[in-house]
């Protein structure tokens, strides 16, 4: 079974923004090139850097950086915008992450499959905070849930009760597994950087790292290696559909 994604009408998540190259002397498929293998793998910039000069393309770590900072949230936007709709049950959690040596709180809100829809660092994770990301994926997604899934923070209560009344609230931190599990890759994607700089340039990063690589991670468990390759391949045009390499080829 081939899991292919949609394209959203209205009320899509994301602005629709496309990717403006104008100014950029190198081809669009090598700066897709550079922010698809920053984001999906586990590289320093100086090793998108050097994987590119092996394919016969000069450029710097200090390039690679500011393709990153600029198409990163592009790209991944372009993305969810066809992923399908979220249903209409959500799970929020917080875990610590340590910025500049800083202990700070990340929280993430991910549907039934496991699809981030929101993150916040934030610096508590008391009733303000927790109000605060209870009203974000309201605004973004613009859709009220049946069901949200929280652990046993009491924070999470208060926040509930004041923001969102009307839902059912479901405290159990057992039926969470789902959000804990979605912070898996940013705990690896932090060892390999060696912990994060700025709460600002957290954000930034995880949101675009929160949408580029679960594109290119369908349930492969449940798939045949033919209808893998098959979903791959619609997943790898998407991606030069959204970043516009399909209609402007890499010259390297």
């Amino acid at each position: 079974m081939i899991l292919g994604l949609v394209v959203p009408g209205r009320g899509s998540l994301v602005s629709s923004a496309s990717p403006s190259y104008k100014g950029h002397r190198y081809p669009v498929g090598v700066i897709a090139h550079c922010v698809w293998l920053y984001f999906r793998f586990p590289l320093s910039f100086r090793e998108v850097e050097e994987l590119m000069f092996e394919r016969g393309v000069l450029v710097s770590h200090e390039t690679v950086r500011r393709w990153c900072a600029k198409f990163g949230q592009i790209y991944a936007n372009g993305l969810r915008r066809r992923r399908p709709r979220p249903g209409d049950k959500r799970h929020l959690d917080e875990v610590f992450v340590k910025i500049n040596g800083e202990l700070k709180y990340l929280w993430r809100a991910v549907d039934a499959d496991g699809a981030v829809l929101d993150i916040l660092v934030q610096n508590r994770r008391d009733k303000a905070a927790a109000q605060r990301f209870f009203r974000r994926p309201l605004k973004t997604i613009r859709t009220v849930p049946r069901v949200i899934v929280t652990d046993k923070l009491r924070s999470h209560r208060t926040a509930h009760r004041e923001v969102m009344p009307s839902v059912e609230h479901r405290p159990h931190k057992g039926l969470n597994n789902r959000a804990e599990n979605s912070h898996q890759p940013t705990r690896r994607r932090e060892r390999a950087m060696k912990d994060f700089r700025s709460v600002g340039g957290t954000q930034r990063f995880l949101a675009a790292f929160s949408g580029i690589p679960p594109h290119f991670r369908p349930r492969r468990h449940l798939m045949t290696a033919p209808d893998y390759h098959a979903e791959m391949t619609i997943r790898f045009a998407i991606r030069d559909q959204i970043t516009d390499a399909a209609d402007q080829p890499a010259k390297a």
